[in-house]
């Protein structure tokens, strides 16, 4: 099974699939495959250093497209496509939705353009379950700024300087999307780490409960 997760900005996607893997080992016996976009090999870790470092400010919102998909089709051969063929779960932070929520919605790139390339890139993989972390933007945006302030690594913080209606924009877009396709999950990512994780075990538990194999 293909299990993404998508949000805006500091909505907690890495914290909760961390823990959804976790207890996935703990609970069920499974040993989830947990990757992210961009990147999530070598080749799509050295996009993602050019995508999200500050510096490149001036990249241009066809480029950013083009990166994402070089990123994404390198991924989904060397790590997504392999994993499901063996028949593990696969956990990704960020998959295709994210490029019709950032460069379509944000950006105002054309969205069957998207997914004309986004198609290519991805091979055709749909995920099976699309976990949507829906966050206020304006506490997330502070969130994920404050989170950066802090962190050592690598500048990846080139979307936090974007301004707030950018963030608006994203998650209306999301809103849309997952209005638009029965594969989503709408997760009010509001609340402490365990609560929201409790929501999202809910989700995969009734899965599990109607017989929808892992």
């Amino acid at each position: 099974m293909f299990i993404t997760f998508e949000g805006i900005e500091g909505s907690g996607k890495s914290t909760q699939i961390t823990r959804l893997s976790h207890w996935l080992s703990t609970e069920f016996d499974l040993s989830p495959v947990v990757t992210r976009e961009p990147g999530g090999c070598e080749i799509a870790d050295k996009i993602r250093a050019i995508l999200l470092d500050t510096a490149n400010s001036a990249m241009n919102e066809q480029a950013e497209l083009l990166l994402y998909a070089a990123a994404r089709a390198q991924h989904v051969a060397q790590i997504i496509q392999p994993a499901l063929e063996q028949g593990r779960v696969v956990l990704c932070d960020r998959f295709s939705d994210a490029t019709l929520a950032y460069q379509g919605f944000g950006r105002g790139l054309a969205l069957p353009l998207i997914t004309q390339i986004n198609s290519l890139a991805t091979l055709g993989i749909v995920p099976d379950l699309t976990l949507l972390l829906d966050f206020d933007p304006e506490i997330g945006l502070t969130r994920a700024r404050e989170r950066n302030a802090i962190t050592t690594g690598p500048d990846e913080n080139r979307f936090e300087q974007e301004n707030l209606d950018f963030h608006r924009r994203i998650r209306d877009g999301y809103l849309l999307l997952a209005a638009a396709e029965d594969r989503f999950c709408v997760i009010d990512a509001n609340g402490d780490t365990e609560t929201v994780a409790a929501r999202i075990q809910t989700i995969i538990a009734a899965k599990l409960q109607y017989g929808q194999a892992l």
